[in-house]
């Protein structure tokens, strides 16, 4: 309890953030220069307590005494801090190169450039480049993993402040990876972390708070960590645009990675720079997207999408046209900003009807980028955007009537144009949905829907890239490094890595965890999956509590996790182990009306359930004969045998039965 309490007044201590919130340029309160590196901008310091270190250390500020006693000159004075500044000038360069290129790139070669850059800058003193060695031991991104030695480090920079670190001890000590399991300590770490802004660790205490994981359940308190995150993150959009980054479900992908849908493999990369090289303007506007917003596993490479964006525009592809717009609009390394050049693209894709240039002239009537500023031109696009079905059209609307723009500001109507966007997972709506929820504007003040809302924005954050470089260490057989990646992203609370970890702990048995252990810790994690409604997990659930998997065997309980992924997902799986269960009254008390009713279910939900089910009833139908040849006499036997509904239900089934019994015959007359 005293810990507890603890807790909770250091929770009071961090400041809750404003839910005002713009996507508009000019109330959007971070500069580029302050998103430029966004791996280092996870706190958050206030200017406060900048102010305060500065001011100390001119207070404290003492001269510098020479060997015979007397005060250094200013000039040396002057040398000395010149050298520095240019010693911590090339320091910070070295880790920004080397930074750049781990971001950038997945090729093991250049990464491994990139990492001796980090640690020629860790070598130099940078905390930063420290923190990154940090992670990469404990995860095993090019260097051997080595969690004791991750640790090791992780202490040294957790006793000079670093709040990165302290989430990384409080994330080992809350799964006991390298550690004894210590909920306490990891509580501490966690939240002397987030008062020095890390955002993950905002991230991690919000998910505890919601579903009481070690703490009381608070919603308020996790409303404010979640808060807190989802603003860092919607501000990072609304400059940068959405990041597209998959996240593949080990659960689905078991057999044929290549043949899933989210990653696209290199025999099909390869097509594709085939065809756009031939003048398909398909292929071309295809991978220039890909490239600029590095979807479907590819590498954002802003050159490449330059090329191929305008390969397919001089074809007169529309969506090139746009996305060219787009990229002079914001602007990068490869493209100047220019709104006289962004406007010309999009002027040319909405002549043609396209919704991307249709919503980038809204936006620029809207903020005056490179025209007037106009209410009604920006309210007359984005409705033909809408009309289209785009979403960021819809979106804008929603921002148009929230802030009353040239229009009567109507909320009901901004929720509305909020809810649509955000059922497409689109970030901006849902942090403004969050926002209205959470203040109680244009409708009823609801805790727990805002929280909701605001864990979706904080899960697009940059921190999803996790989840690619977790994928693609399984793919190549590396299980521990997989494993620790996804249990990190499942203390942040995602119900996708919470699945893949007790997937992996259940099928792979990492040797980061004891084979006797790996049950018990896999029945955390898919129940917490189950909570977060994963269907899959739920049946899990119900299969560890029948088969006395990481506990004691209880039919009930299974039956009662079987009941839930039946009703509120109609599971076909779930409906047939549910019928077993009836059937042999497990858990449950014996009903072969409702066995065979569970059955019949799971046969209309699925086809893969249609023979099962089918020898289930085929089951079911020889007992009721049985039993009627126990009790009454055999002429009666056949009055009470309702034919029509035997056969006919599944004579489809039985006629090819039936075909396969004279093909046998067949096949056995002509050999013989």
């Amino acid at each position: 309890m005293a810990l507890d309490k603890l807790l909770l007044i250091l929770l009071i201590v961090i400041p809750p953030v404003s839910a005002n919130h713009s996507a508009t340029e000019e109330k959007n309160n971070h500069t580029k220069k302050e998103l430029e590196n966004e791996d280092d901008n996870l706190s958050q310091e206030p200017e406060e307590r900048r102010r305060y270190h500065m001011n100390r250390e001119s207070k404290q500020g003492k001269p510098v005494m020479a060997q015979n006693g007397q005060s250094t000159s200013r000039a040396e004075k002057n040398q000395q801090k010149m050298v520095k500044s240019k010693e911590a000038r090339e320091i910070e360069e070295l880790y920004q190169i080397g930074t750049k290129i781990l971001k950038r790139s997945r090729d093991k070669k250049l990464r491994k450039e990139g990492y001796k850059l980090l640690m020629k800058a860790a070598d130099n003193g940078s905390t930063k480049a420290k923190e990154r060695i940090a992670y990469a031991l404990l995860f095993g991104d090019q260097f051997r993993q080595n969690v004791t030695a991750a640790k090791d480090l992780f202490e040294a920079l957790a006793e000079n402040g670093s709040h990165k670190a302290q989430t990384a001890l409080g994330f080992m000590y809350a799964t006991g990876i390298g550690v004894s399991s210590n909920q306490p300590k990891a509580l501490v770490y966690y939240t002397f972390a987030a008062l020095g802004g890390n955002l993950v660790a905002h991230m991690i205490l919000g998910y505890r708070y919601l579903n009481g994981i070690n703490l009381p359940r608070h919603c308020e308190a996790a409303l404010i960590h979640y808060r807190t995150t989802a603003k860092y993150v919607a501000d990072s959009v609304a400059l940068h645009g959405e990041m597209l980054t998959e996240k593949i479900r080990l659960t689905e992908r078991t057999e044929n990675f290549s043949s899933n849908g989210e990653i696209m493999d290199l025999d099909r990369y390869q097509y594709y720079k085939f065809t756009a090289e031939k003048g398909d303007l398909q292929s071309q506007a295809g991978l220039g997207q890909l490239h600029l917003t590095g979807g479907k596993g590819i590498e954002q490479d802003f050159k490449k999408a330059f090329y191929y964006l305008s390969k397919a525009a001089k074809g007169g592809n529309t969506h090139a046209l746009g996305f060219l717009g787009k990229m002079y609009s914001e602007g990068n390394e490869v493209v100047p900003q220019s709104n006289e050049t962004a406007l010309m693209y999009f002027r040319m894709a909405a002549e043609m009807g396209n919704p991307i240039g249709l919503t980038g002239l809204g936006v620029a009537y809207l903020h005056g980028k490179g025209v007037q500023v106009d209410y009604e031109e920006a309210f007359k696009y984005f409705k033909k955007a809408a009309d289209e079905g785009w979403v960021d059209g819809e979106f804008q609307l929603g921002v148009i009537h929230s802030s009353g723009l040239g229009v009567k500001r109507d909320y009901k109507l901004a929720v509305k144009y909020f809810h649509h966007a955000s059922q497409a997972g689109h970030t901006l709506a849902l942090y403004y949905l969050a926002q209205m929820y959470g203040s109680g504007t244009g409708v009823v003040r609801s805790c727990l829907t805002a929280v909701e809302l605001y864990k979706k924005v904080c899960e697009q954050g940059q921190w999803t890239k996790r989840f690619l470089s977790a994928y693609f260490a399984y793919k190549e057989n590396d299980i521990d490094s997989a494993f620790l990646q996804y249990l990190f992203a499942a203390e942040q609370g995602y119900e996708m890595a919470q699945s893949n970890v007790a997937y992996i702990l259940e099928y792979e048995q990492p040797a980061l965890i004891s084979i006797t252990d790996c049950y018990q810790v896999a029945l955390i994690y898919w129940n917490r999956a189950a909570a977060q409604g994963y269907p899959y997990a739920r049946i899990k659930l119900g299969d560890y509590f029948f088969y006395g998997r990481g506990t004691k065997v209880d039919y009930k309980t299974a039956a009662i996790h079987y009941h839930l992924a039946a009703e509120q997902k109609r599971s076909a799986q779930a409906m047939f182990n549910l019928a077993y269960m009836y059937e042999h009254g497990l858990g449950t008390e014996q009903d072969l009306n409702l066995a065979r009713r569970f059955y019949g279910l799971a046969a209309e939900m699925s086809t893969d359930a249609h023979l099962p089910a089918f020898l289930a009833l085929l089951k079911l139908d020889a007992i009721y004969l049985v039993n009627l040849v126990q009790y009454t006499q055999l002429s009666e036997v056949w009055k009470q045998i309702n034919m029509e509904r035997l056969i006919w239900q599944h004579w489809d089934l039985f006629l090819i039965m039936i075909l396969t019994l004279l093909l046998v015959l067949l096949i056995t007359f002509r050999h013989g």
